[in-house]
This record gives structure tokens, C-alpha cells and sequence, in this order.
């Protein structure tokens, strides 16, 4: 999308590093994915504005581009997803000269954005991904934003089947990473979406410690 993108009077951040976060995600995501983390940061945006919070938008808006890295095939590593897209942010940043307390609280941001009760209480760049992501996935504190910014951003990152291929998306993360589900949504997603999916219990984990009691 252009640089030039205005919504409600506002831009989005334009540097060289959102340029070429702009550049990564275009590559890596479908369609409907990338016009989830544009949505991400706009949202974040306005919430941000609503609630007169202070931040960094080059970090917000960074961390929201990157924040599903770790549901593409190239960024995909052996960990959560979150924290496979946070190293993997983190290390694009690194690599061209981001300043490193600034990638640590993209890669915090990231690693963070599916932690309810945690990420909300961090500061305010952490906070807004988890808010922003949330807004666009299940319509949490969508009545904080107006209908207006809502529709003119919908306008611009078309939903184009977004429940659909996220939840693929993140079934596709399941069947590969299994061991990533347990204590997560992904358990969820496995259950419903995944054929065979078998999951380990919380109490069977508790009980299986090799301790007397």
C-alpha cells in the first residue's frame, strides 16, 4: 500500500524500516493476512489515540506488520508462533541497524500478542498489538473506535475470507508444531480443524511429575 494511506486525517509511520516491513509482509503473506496486520495496526492506532497513550508508532507499527512472521512458511521455526515471528522481526530489524532496545520491545510485542491478562498490562507498544490483533480477530473493543475509522479501514484492507485462512492458518501451525498447542488456542483449533489432533492435558501433565504427590 502507499505510503500516502490516510485514514480519518491520519499516515502511517514512513521510514526505512516500515518500508521494508511493508516490502517482507507483502512477499510472505496472502492476501487476506496482510490485509489482517495493515487492519492490526490501524486499529492499534486508533485505540491508542482514543485512550491518549503514549508510544512509539514506528515500533507499533512494525510489530503489527510483523506480528504473524511466525504463520508463513519462511519465517516458521520450532517455536510458538509469536515467538517464531518475534526472532524473526527482531533479527530483520538487528540486521539493518534498528536500534536493539527498540527490537527487543518488537520482539516483546510480538511474542506477547495472544497473551490476554499479560500483554495488556505491559507498556503501551506491547499493549496496542495485543489490542489491535484482538479488534480485527474477535471484535474486542471495537466499540472504543468509530464506526467511520472502522468502514473507511475496511474499505482499504478488505477482510477478502480472513476467518477462513486465519483459522487454516493457524490449523496449519498445529499440524506441524503439535507441541506448540497445549495451554494455547491452538489446542482449540486442533480439536475442531485438525484430524487425528491429540493434545496433552493439563492434569495428566500434573499427575505424570515424578513426584510421590
Amino acid at each position: 500500500m502507499s505510503t500516502l494511506v490516510n485514514i480519518g486525517g491520519i499516515t502511517a509511520p514512513d521510514s526505512g524500516f516500515t518500508r521494508q516491513a511493508r516490502s517482507v509482509v507483502e512477499r510472505v503473506h496472502s492476501p487476506a493476512l496482510l490485509n489482517h496486520v495493515h487492519r492490526t495496526w490501524w486499529f492499534a492506532e486508533f485505540l491508542g489515540r482514543t485512550r491518549g497513550l503514549k508510544y512509539d508508532r514506528e515500533v507499533v507499527y512494525l510489530a503489527a506488520l510483523f506480528h504473524d512472521l511466525g504463520l508463513t512458511d519462511e519465517f516458521s521455526a520450532d517455536q510458538r508462533f509469536e515467538v517464531d515471528g518475534a526472532d524473526a522481526a527482531s533479527g530483520i530489524l538487528l540486521a539493518h541497524g534498528y536500534p536493539e532496545s527498540k527490537a527487543e520491545l518488537v520482539w516483546d510485542a510480538i511474542a506477547l500478542h495472544s497473551s490476554a491478562g499479560i500483554a495488556d498490562r505491559k507498556q503501551p507498544e506491547i499493549a496496542l498489538i495485543y489490542m489491535g490483533a484482538h479488534v480485527d480477530v474477535f471484535g474486542m473493543r471495537l466499540d472504543e473506535i468509530t464506526p467511520a475509522l472502522v468502514d473507511d479501514t475496511l474499505a482499504l484492507y478488505p477482510r477478502i475470507g480472513f476467518k477462513a485462512a486465519f483459522t487454516e492458518a493457524l490449523a496449519e501451525v498445529v499440524r506441524k508444531k503439535p507441541y506448540t498447542a497445549p495451554g494455547t488456542g491452538l489446542a482449540d483449533i486442533g480439536r475442531r480443524h485438525v484430524h487425528g489432533f491429540e493434545c496433552a492435558n493439563v492434569c495428566d501433565l500434573i499427575n505424570h511429575a515424578p513426584f510421590e504427590s
